[in-house]
């Protein structure tokens, strides 16, 4: 039996603390070993689960400590580039919060320092590893909706009393589009394989962040709509509309979170197949599939050029973008 892949987080973030940590304590093939944070007291929820974990209150100190086989960077965003060239550059393999990048250029130095150190590097986009996305992707292949005629994308939730969160500011690289819009992006490309030709948004803007997002895009085989938003009611949903069926994602990229996954296949005469998943974890899933990767060399789902595609695609809405 192999060694299981050994990891350790940079910084105490409330997501890594309610999914990630979790996910790879519980992950096949995989063992959480260490924890960096300047913070003590915010190292005890992680010790209730994992009371071996190694506390470090220096992020070089865990990457300096030579057991450590892969880092998770759950920092805030503009952080994630220096973060992960660091850990690749200690010989350690990275999974990165998403966005990875604030601009599609800075993946270019990650994939050459990837090419470079020949760690296994990548964002953390976990909807790829859901068996629902793979579904839908090969439904799409199959040609289980005829040819696909349009995609639409939509994820919102409220966070406007929480003013002093990341999500909120500027300076930390907040707002929707990158916090969010990767999902709607993203979710379109994987599942087609296609890359926009056309782009146009609107945008309204708060104290220099996104706080709504309209996306109407044109792609090679089918045309494309989208919102994001971080002001209105918690929702989410993707459609694929083809001429002979529709493809309906309930909870695309939350789920178990905002709801419980489902794919629901709408055909010729009301038919409606329903596919359930009500038991997958997508990040225990990420997780599995990175060790894979590192063990045996399989293919990464999610290799860092895919994860560039989408950010060219935000780079794209915040360029052509009109105030709305």
């Amino acid at each position: 039996m192999q060694r299981p892949v050994r990891w350790g987080i940079l910084g105490a973030a409330k997501f890594a603390r309610q999914y990630m940590a979790p996910a790879i304590h519980a992950a096949e093939g995989a063992q959480l070993v260490a924890l960096a944070t300047s913070s003590p007291e915010k190292a005890e929820p992680f010790q209730a689960f994992c009371p071996d974990l190694n506390v470090y209150d220096d992020y070089d100190a865990l990457l300096a400590d030579p057991s450590i086989d892969a880092v998770y960077v759950p920092l805030p965003n503009h952080l994630h580039v220096e973060w992960s060239l660091k850990a690749m550059a200690a010989g350690k393999h990275v999974l990165c919060e998403k966005p990875m990048t604030m601009q599609a250029a800075e993946f270019d130095q990650l994939i050459a320092k990837r090419d470079e150190t020949g760690v296994l590097a990548a964002e953390a986009y976990m909807i790829v590893h859901h068996p629902q996305w793979q579904m839908v992707r090969r439904l799409i292949d199959e040609g289980a909706i005829g040819k696909l005629a349009h995609v639409s994308g939509k994820f919102s939730y409220d966070n406007r009393t929480d003013m002093g969160n990341i999500r909120n500011k500027a300076e930390t690289g907040g707002g929707g589009l990158r916090d969010i819009g990767v999902y709607v992006f993203g979710g379109a490309r994987y599942a087609t394989a296609q890359e926009p030709d056309e782009i146009s948004a609107r945008i309204r803007w708060e104290n220099g962040v996104d706080t709504l997002t309209e996306v109407q895009a044109q792609f090679p085989g089918f045309s494309y709509s989208a919102y994001v938003s971080i002001r209105m009611h918690p929702y989410q949903e993707m459609v694929f509309h083809g001429e002979t069926g529709v493809i309906r994602l309930t909870a695309p990229f939350n789920a178990r979170v905002f709801g419980e996954a489902r794919v629901e296949l709408h055909r010729a005469g009301l038919e409606v197949q329903v596919t359930r998943f009500p038991g997958d974890d997508h990040y225990k899933l990420q997780v599995e599939a990175f060790g894979r990767s590192v063990r045996d060399g399989v293919d990464y789902p999610c290799p860092l050029e895919f994860s560039r595609g989408t950010q060219v695609m935000i780079d794209r809405v915040l360029e052509v973008a009109t105030p709305l």
